[in-house]
């Protein structure tokens, strides 16, 4: 599966949706787990600011890699961003799209103003 390393080096990154856990199959309630680890995995969303436009992505993280202090709005940083093109078809119908996955989440405080 191709692997994309994503920068936000230059984003603005805002919480939407607070983190909830994966659920891997909606009709067994199964939750997703990372393959390698078997930690559990969540979801969260945000909105992506940059280059004078914005889009909500939302993005898939281990729940250790979930950091404290997370509340709507709050500013964050993602570590280890990277998307993945995915195809699937369903229903004789072909699908297709980007997930992003981060190894973690945290709160990005803001530097203390300079006077």
């Amino acid at each position: 599966m191709r692997v994309i390393p994503v920068n936000t080096s230059d984003a603005t990154l805002l919480v939407t949706k607070l983190p909830e856990v994966k659920v891997r199959d909606r009709q067994t309630g199964e939750v997703a787990v990372d393959p390698v680890t078997n930690q559990r995995l969540m979801t969260l969303e945000l909105v992506f600011i940059a280059a004078g436009g914005s889009d909500m992505v939302k993005v898939t993280v281990p729940e250790q890699g979930i950091g404290d202090g997370l509340v709507m709005g709050a500013p964050v940083f993602l570590s280890g961003l990277v998307a993945r093109p995915w195809e699937s078809e369903f229903g004789g119908r072909a699908r297709h799209g980007i997930a992003y996955r981060a190894d973690a989440v945290m709160v990005n405080a803001a530097a203390p103003a300079q006077g």
